[in-house]
């Protein structure tokens, strides 16, 4: 696959297709981690002085009160702190005034384009890759490089779209993605993956596709109720994918000694941060409490396992983490991961959120930055973003 060295890029017109889909609130950027990741494709173009147009999503956008909070020129604002120099932003999408713009831009200008999903208030052009859009885009420029990793389980206009007409590569953050996870394609045994999260349903694909390959899977958060139901154990009021107790029937029938669920949980009686919770076996659940986080036992049991590990891929966090009180599962096993240096791979989304609140996201050995994409990688299908470069 071409990569951002393999092009020729001196003086040419590169549009990058970033991932700045940050956290906001009251119109600012609560956390600029996806901001910084993309630093080093843009310094790297700025360096071979091209002409940089930067494309990106920002949050959905399905009616006109959708604009005004995903606008993308806070991003502008922390772009040009982080690089040390003005950023040129563009309002619009489309049109002259954008071409405008972009004919003006001296070798080294940066360019961001408002967010790709203000398209999508036109029957759905960006998210749908409407291929008169991405033609468009891909006439802004000479060459387009995706370093969007968190997108590239989708085809949207902004990166098949114009991969469809330009000469592409894969950006640098990308490269680093795919890199770490090439790590599964011939793991370190003990190969151990540890799933939370609360359905099943969300699973589905990562548990067929990684149980023929791994040696353990330790499972908690709320789809370990599940599992447990397909054991004809009393769970209470806790979470329960009814939909799937079949599926889980049939994975714990045919890969017993693979699959490890809690043996004690904390329990409460209200699903809240205010109640106390009691440590019970799962034996002694009674009808009316809910499981919100695993217990000491199977924190035990499961640091045992990760001990012996080679690698370590982890998605999901392993109690109710927006709860402080059921943080400490999913805390004490990333500690216990960090301080016996185990390689451990995080599968985006919440559990990369949790190792960033507690202090490890930057001390384990990959932590990913696309949820939905890390999700799909490890169910084994293909990434149409990668396609259209391949």
């Amino acid at each position: 696959m071409k990569r951002v060295e393999n092009l020729d890029l001196d003086h040419k017109k590169v549009i990058i297709r970033c991932d700045f889909n940050v956290p906001m609130k009251d119109g600012k950027i609560t956390d600029n981690t996806r901001i910084v990741g993309a630093l080093d494709t843009i310094n790297y173009c700025i360096n071979h002085n091209c002409k940089v147009i930067l494309l990106s999503h920002l949050g959905r956008v399905k009616e006109e009160s959708d604009l005004a909070k995903n606008d993308l020129s806070p991003v502008a604002k922390e772009l040009s702190k982080l690089l040390k120099k003005d950023i040129l932003f563009s309002e619009k999408t489309r049109g002259e005034e954008l071409e405008a713009v972009i004919d003006s831009m001296e070798d080294q200008d940066v360019l961001l384009i408002q967010n790709t999903r203000y398209e999508d208030l036109d029957g759905k052009k960006e998210s749908s890759n409407d291929p008169e859009l991405g033609k468009y885009w891909a006439s802004l420029g000479d060459v387009f490089i995706n370093d969007a990793f968190g997108t590239i389980h989708r085809a949207h206009a902004s990166n098949v779209g114009i991969a469809t007409h330009l000469e592409s590569a894969i950006g640098f953050l990308i490269e680093k993605e795919l890199d770490a996870l090439s790590e599964l394609d011939n793991p370190e045994r003990p190969f151990i993956v540890i799933l939370g999260g609360a359905k099943v349903s969300d699973k589905i694909g990562v548990i067929e596709n990684l149980v023929t390959k791994a040696d353990k899977i330790l499972i908690g958060g709320g789809m370990a109720f599940t599992f447990l139901k397909a054991q004809k154990k009393e769970i209470g009021r806790s979470l329960l994918d009814e939909e799937n107790i079949e599926f889980c029937e049939k994975i714990l029938a045919n890969y017993p000694e693979k699959i490890l669920l809690p043996k004690d949980v904390a329990v409460t009686n209200e699903y809240t941060n205010d109640e106390d919770y009691r440590i019970k076996k799962i034996e002694d659940i009674t009808p009316l409490e809910m499981g919100l986080d695993i217990g000491p036992e199977t924190i035990q049991e499961y640091e045992e396992v990760i001990q012996k590990a080679g690698i370590i891929v982890w998605n999901g966090p392993l109690g109710v983490y927006e709860f402080d009180k059921y943080k400490k599962g999913t805390d004490e096993l990333l500690e216990f991961i960090v301080n016996n240096n185990k390689k451990a791979i995080l599968g985006g989304g919440d559990i990369v959120a949790a190792a960033s609140q507690a202090g490890y996201k930057d001390k384990v050995f990959h932590a990913s930055t696309g949820g939905g994409a890390t999700l799909e990688y490890l169910e084994g299908k293909k990434l149409p973003g990668l396609e259209a470069i391949k």
